[in-house]
């Protein structure tokens, strides 16, 4: 009896282990993974996110590197905003059949069928791009895209197109401003030019050859080039992004995608690019389209001085140690004049900007209001003085004048020698110097008898090879005889400019 109740004990025992051993498994399975003892729930649907609303910045694609995605997301910003320009010019070509001996053989040969052709009209069509600017409609470009255009069209990246009205031009900076009629325009943010560093990365969005929206890359190679003979007032940046024929107008932008740039001109002798190319700075372009905007026209400061960078021969002559500009000549009763500057003064500062190039000078009188009155600083016989020009306006008679105080030193006007004039004039590639275009009745000039088409090879034994080594170093000579070389029908000649009385 006692037996069987001890296993009846046991045995309860037993079972009451194996419940509470299967209590606890059951409690502790998933922390175990034990699979026989889950329970499978019921699997809810995940909820949609809802959309989000468009943003402006670009979609980019995983697996790009960092500066891939800077890029792709630059040229989605700034492209649609980079139009193409097509223009027509109706022109007449041909001569009139007057001549009286037009069918005879020996003389359609010598004068060309072309003299003896009835005239016709035809239709020159060329191509070009823009930058859409502002909502409004308004399109940055080159002057040389529209000049002379009878019709101007605009064609958008989607496809659309309309034609454009002139706003403005500006043949001295090479710049235009077309404004189209249209709504819902993408448009390019103008950045900071002033900002940009040689060596940054730039892009060049244009319409090249008429392919629509192409992107080449390169960086800024260089800033403020001048004395291309470009345009009059030159501050180009330079960049190695390639630029062809039709990207004229088009957009160089930074990989912020803002607009820095206006792509110009490129040097080339094939006409295909070379790495080098020239954009017009966004500030200068800004400065143009707002003053065509509100004149018609753009108003530039004018000082009224003839100046030119220093040699470091002609610091030393004047015993200069510092940086500015020569001032070579004074338009009478011109601001300069007004306010006592002399040739020979050498300007430092303008409105407590440091001058280190004629062209940066140039560059912040044009920027000036007229009517402003300014203190620049000269230097003049081992003295610092401080002279207060009024500004006028610049105007194309005080231009003239401008150049005449640098012409009538010695009574000729010199250019530089360009593909164009080295035909003309059947001169070797190899000549180096300047050609003489014009020579004032009873000059200096005159008398040493140079003739126009002379071309000046040196200056009291220095070589020059362009304008402005040949006035730098007139300036060196002051009033002084010039023994000058000349290249006359195939040979050197010498000749003397008697000096000034």
């Amino acid at each position: 009896m006692r037996k069987a109740i001890k296993w009846s004990i046991g045995g309860l025992i037993l079972v009451l282990i194996c419940l509470a051993l299967g209590f606890w498994l059951g409690k502790h399975s998933q922390k175990f993974n034990l699979p026989f003892f889950t329970k499978q729930e019921k699997q809810l649907p995940i909820p949609e996110q809802p959309s989000l609303p468009s943003v402006s910045l670009p979609e980019l694609k995983p697996g790009l590197t960092d500066f891939e995605q800077k890029v792709i997301s630059a040229v989605k910003i700034a492209m649609p905003a980079v139009v193409n320009i097509y223009t027509e010019r109706r022109v007449v070509v041909g001569g009139a059949q007057v001549f009286p001996f037009s069918n005879d053989p020996f003389f359609r040969r010598f004068f060309g069928d072309r003299f003896f052709s009835v005239p016709q009209e035809q239709v020159q069509r060329a191509l070009g791009s823009g930058v859409i600017v502002s909502q409004g409609g308004y399109i940055l470009t080159n002057n040389h895209v529209i000049a002379g255009a009878d019709l101007i069209n605009v064609s958008l990246l989607d496809k659309r197109t309309f034609k454009a009205e002139v706003v403005g031009v500006d043949p001295k900076t090479d710049l235009a401003l077309l404004k189209i009629d249209a709504e819902g325009l993408p448009t390019l943010k103008m950045g900071d030019s002033n900002k940009l560093e040689v060596g940054q990365f730039v892009l060049a969005i244009g319409n090249p050859f008429g392919l629509s929206g192409t992107v080449t890359k390169g960086i800024v190679s260089a800033k403020g080039r001048a004395n291309l003979q470009i345009a009059e007032y030159e501050d180009f940046i330079q960049t190695d992004a390639p630029i062809n024929r039709g990207n004229s107008g088009g957009a160089l932008v930074n990989l912020d995608g803002e607009l820095v740039g206006i792509n110009t001109v490129i040097l080339s002798e094939s006409g295909g690019s070379v790495g080098i190319g020239f954009a017009i700075p966004a500030n200068m372009a800004k400065a143009v389209m707002e003053s065509l905007i509100k004149y018609r026209k753009v108003i530039r400061g004018w000082l009224g001085v003839s100046i030119q960078d220093l040699s470091y021969e002609m610091k030393e002559s004047f015993n200069f140690k510092e940086e500015g500009v020569l001032v070579s000549g004074v338009v009478d009763n011109s601001p300069a004049d007004k306010a006592g500057f002399k040739p020979g003064d050498i300007i430092t500062h303008y409105r407590g900007v440091n001058i280190k190039s004629a062209v940066e000078l140039k560059k912040l009188v044009g920027e000036t209001q007229p009517g402003e009155k300014v203190e620049i600083k000269v230097f003049r016989e081992g003295k610092v003085l401080s002279l207060f020009p009024v500004i006028e306006e610049l105007q194309d008679e005080k231009l003239a004048n401008l150049r005449l105080v640098q012409e009538n030193n010695l009574g000729l006007e010199v250019e530089n020698l360009t593909s164009e004039i080295r035909q003309s004039l059947g001169l070797p590639e190899s000549l180096k110097g300047v050609v003489v275009r014009s020579v004032q009745p009873g000059s200096r000039a005159e008398q040493a008898e140079i003739e126009p088409g002379d071309v000046i090879l040196r200056v009291n034994q220095n070589l020059v090879q362009n304008t402005k080594e040949f006035w730098a170093v007139v300036a060196n000579a002051g009033k002084k005889q010039i023994l000058i070389w000349l290249w006359r029908d195939a040979h050197t000649i010498f000749t003397i400019i008697p000096a000034e009385e």
